[in-house]
């Protein structure tokens, strides 16, 4: 039985702090059979020296201007020819088997994931769980740990350029609502550092969610600004407790009372 083609498409714009990290980890997978694409935005550091040390392993990769991170992975997508697609980042980075694991218990479903372990100052964090019964709520399945056959995006479309931050949940509530039959797998894909795009810009990933909450399932709206009123006020109060050197506080209430982090 042949291996099928998992397509890995990182997009990156001026990571040179990090995106070796991230390349190492897909050509050191234990999986043989990656199709690896770069997508550069143009970067003006040494990210470019840093990718052309691994050209001749890339299936490909470009440094052009962009119209954003959707339009990045829409590239990407574009460009890939594999079975199945997944995305990392160049925060980010996968363990060692995890293609393995997708290529071997992806079977028939149309879209997989699995945990993402978060980091906080080069020191592990949390497991953030996947938890596709959230999805309606919340963005609860991981993208780093998503894994996407290629006939999905050929069907049900690509990234939404109109979200500058929240356009992954946007993809997985779309796929949901259309049909796709989602498998969870609960083993810690990819890793994930606090501090990126998503990270910085927390808020208007909420005012997008809500957004796409509205649009999608709408005749829901107060339930959805109440739930947005939480999620925000929620994040308020940990950020605050952390700048006061209180971090432990919403530490201990995420162990006691998420559903979707547990301890590393």
């Amino acid at each position: 039985m042949s291996l099928p083609v998992i397509s890995i498409i990182t997009i990156t714009y001026n990571g040179e702090k990090h995106i070796e990290q991230t390349i190492q980890s897909v050509l050191g997978q234990t999986y043989p059979n990656i199709q690896y694409i770069i997508i550069d935005g143009g970067s003006t550091d040494q990210t470019l020296s840093i990718i052309k040390k691994y050209e001749q392993k890339l299936y490909y990769w470009v440094s052009e201007k962009d119209k954003g991170i959707s339009d990045a992975f829409n590239k990407g997508i574009a460009k890939a020819t594999g079975e199945i697609v997944g995305i990392i980042n160049a925060d980010d980075w996968y363990q060692p088997a995890a293609l393995e694991q997708v290529a071997a218990r992806m079977g028939d479903a149309d879209v997989c994931f699995g945990d993402l372990q978060l980091w906080q100052n080069e020191k592990k964090d949390y497991i953030k769980k996947g938890n596709l019964d959230l999805l309606n709520s919340e963005m609860s399945v991981n993208h780093p740990t998503v894994f996407i056959k290629k006939k999905v995006y050929d069907t049900c479309g690509a990234f939404n350029s109109e979200y500058r931050c929240a356009m992954d949940y946007d993809l997985m509530l779309r796929f949901k609502l259309a049909g796709c039959h989602f498998t969870y797998l609960p083993i810690t894909l990819a890793n994930m550092r606090w501090g990126g795009f998503s990270d910085n810009s927390w808020l208007l990933g909420c005012k997008e969610t809500l957004e796409i909450k509205n649009k999608y399932l709408p005749g829901q709206s107060f339930r959805h600004r109440l739930y947005y009123l939480k999620h925000v006020a929620a994040i308020r109060a940990a950020k605050t407790f952390s700048h006061l050197g209180l971090g432990f506080i919403p530490v201990f209430y995420r162990k006691l009372f998420s559903r979707s982090l547990k301890p590393s």
